[in-house]
């Protein structure tokens, strides 16, 4: 589900990041994300690429990637290590429409 709303609002034209913690700082890595969710549900690396050619960056969290002893060579195009600082600055001064799954 927070493909489909992250697709949905990068294709919309608003500035996406989805913040990938614990478990989810491997769907940043190459050739990890190849599901399908659900019967009906479009696949997993189809939804990374429209959110990648719509805009949609992913920032993923530091303390967990190297927890788990990962390579940022490794990420996809539109991943970054970033923590909660520079999540904080990309929002910026104004309010920011979040989603949490």
């Amino acid at each position: 589900m927070a493909f489909l709303v992250a697709v949905g609002a990068a294709e919309s034209g608003r500035s996406t990041l989805m913040f990938l913690t614990k478990e989810a700082v491997r769907l940043a890595l190459k050739d990890i994300a190849v599901g399908v969710a659900c019967e009906g549900c479009p696949p997993l690396p189809e939804l990374m690429k429209r959110y990648e050619a719509a805009g949609g960056l992913y920032y993923v969290c530091p303390v967990c990637f190297n927890a788990k002893k990962l390579e940022e060579a490794n990420l996809i195009k539109g991943a970054e290590v970033q923590g909660t600082i520079p999540m904080c600055t990309w929002i910026g001064d104004e309010g920011a429409t979040t989603f949490s799954y």
